[in-house]
């Protein structure tokens, strides 16, 4: 049985003196619990951090260079990015319909009338695996790149202990950001973008012009390497595309804040496409920067610290100025992994509060001081923790971390565009919407999802042994039937989807509660 509808509240479920957003929210049943204090350019801030193309781009840099080189990093991001656009433009159809911070696994409910409960309760629980391994994956990345100048420095060898000791760190630091910081990471938010625009721009300056040679364009655009150990040029291309598909990943965060921005309806699906592109335009010239400079791409490829962007800067500009690019990089990687970590709270406290999560009054918990669910900020860092632990023991664990990020948050993420489409003129769309596109665009949406699921699953590198072997099924398994056995027991008896708070007067009295405190 499906939960009902909670736009049959209206036009009873909203307070007197509610502005537009809160009596939307209300029709949709729930109380305005979180501080609507976010514009619509934070509202991009956080997902146009979130993909942070200094940050996905720069991390696995290293892998792109064996799995397909020069070739795949230029010419997959574009294809990449391109079919992203399509993935984001059906979300964003969907936002405009359902601003609310549940995002992804609400809209599932609201869209299958028949099904709701379990498509939602699936598509919450791919979203959860999905963002906390975007997380891990984002902070581990800034890891690698810290332990990197602190090798370079002579301060702090460049081990995987070394890295998962400054991880740890980095999420502590990032978690005690969201707990205790909440209005300077509104404001870092809208600095992260500048720093991500003009770091973009001093790098590849700076690697156009100090550099004494660079590579020719038929290396930088057709350039093919192939160190994965696999025979087929084909499979190892289509590896490659990893690296951006991982980087487009996290503009959920646009939905997922929406019970934060002003004007939701419009400003979310804004923030959710507008991050996509600005991040497909400025990535692709930083790629292409990054690629005219490298010097000895053997010896970069098999770096020491085991970051190969770093070596490429050390290489091109000098010691000092590697060193200062690096610092730019690093920057923006922590932008990044604050945002993750803030976006990832708000689903597990949406999801909490409707009861998914095991612990779930504890993960739902306001802070009254702030406004925000402090609790699921540290379920986020604790999560993203265990996940990047086996890379003290695996070698390939960073690339299964990011895999795990892609087949999570994608899956969830295609999953409304599939129940619209089955849904068809039902669908009652919001005020941002696609009109006779939605059909065409959901449709390969859906079909590259599909793709990309079934490819990052596979394994990156031969022989497959019990160091290289890509954990990204195990871990996808794991949840998936951790989800399903408990669905199977015990939620399908009681979870019926997003739950209505209450009365127009209920929410209202929640409201005036947490205004009082």
């Amino acid at each position: 049985m499906s939960s009902p509808e909670p736009s049959a509240l209206a036009p009873d479920a909203t307070a007197p003196g509610s502005t537009s957003d809160e009596q939307r929210l209300h029709e949709l049943g729930y109380a305005q619990e979180l501080a609507r204090t976010m514009s619509g350019f934070s509202n991009f801030a956080v997902s146009f951090t979130i993909i942070s193309i200094l940050s996905g781009c720069l991390t696995l840099y290293g892998t792109g260079m064996g799995t397909g080189g020069p070739a795949v990093i230029v010419w997959g991001w574009p294809v990449v990015g391109l079919m992203t656009l399509l993935v984001g433009l059906a979300m964003a159809e969907v936002c405009s319909s359902y601003p609310t911070a549940g995002g992804l696994y609400y809209w599932a409910a609201k869209l299958s009338p028949h099904s709701g409960p379990v498509f939602s309760w699936f598509t919450g629980w791919f979203n959860f695996l999905g963002q906390v391994a975007v997380t891990a994956g984002i902070d581990f990345g800034a890891a690698q790149f810290i332990n990197a100048l602190l090798d370079l420095q002579g301060w702090f060898s460049a081990t995987q202990g070394h890295t998962v000791l400054i991880f740890g760190l980095v999420l502590l630091l990032h978690g005690a950001l969201n707990t205790f910081g909440v209005r300077l990471v509104a404001l870092l938010n809208n600095v992260s973008v500048w720093w991500h625009v003009l770091g973009v721009v001093v790098i590849v300056a700076v690697l156009g012009i100090v550099p004494s040679k660079h590579e020719p364009a038929s290396f930088v655009f057709g350039h093919f390497v192939n160190t994965t150990g696999w025979g087929s040029s084909l499979y190892v291309a289509a590896l490659g595309l990893l690296l951006a598909q991982y980087t487009f990943t996290g503009y959920d965060a646009s939905a997922h804040m929406t019970e934060e921005t002003r004007d939701a309806a419009r400003t979310g699906p804004r923030g959710i496409i507008i991050s996509i592109l600005v991040s497909l335009v400025a990535g692709w010239v930083l790629l292409i920067g990054i690629t005219f400079a490298i010097q000895d791409y053997n010896g970069e490829m098999n770096t020491a610290t085991h970051v190969a962007p770093a070596q490429i800067f050390i290489d091109a500009v000098g010691s000092t100025g590697g060193k200062l690019l690096l610092l730019i990089a690093i920057g923006a990687q922590l932008f990044c992994g604050m945002s993750s970590v803030t976006a990832n709270s708000r689903m597990i406290y949406a999801f909490s509060r409707d009861g998914a999560l095991p612990g779930s009054a504890l993960w739902h918990r306001i802070n009254p001081r702030t406004r925000t669910p402090t609790n699921g900020v540290w379920l986020a860092a604790g999560g993203a923790f265990v996940l990047g632990l086996p890379a003290l023991w695996n070698t390939t664990a960073y690339t299964a971390v990011t895999s795990i990020s892609v087949i999570g948050l994608y899956i969830a993420y295609v999953i409304p565009t599939f129940l619209r489409l089955r849904l068809g003129s039902a669908f009652r769309p919001g005020p941002w919407q696609l009109g006779r596109w939605s059909r065409p665009v959901g449709t390969v949406a859906v079909v590259w999802v599909v793709i990309i699921t079934v490819l990052f699953m596979l394994p990156t590198a031969s022989p497959v042994t019990r160091n290289s072997f890509n954990y990204a099924p195990i871990a996808v398994l794991v949840v998936l039937g951790f989800a399903g056995g408990w669905w199977l027991l015990s939620a399908r008896k009681w979870f019926v989807g997003p739950k209505v708070q209450g009365t127009a007067e209920e929410l209202a009295a929640v409201e005036r509660e947490l205004g009082s405190t």
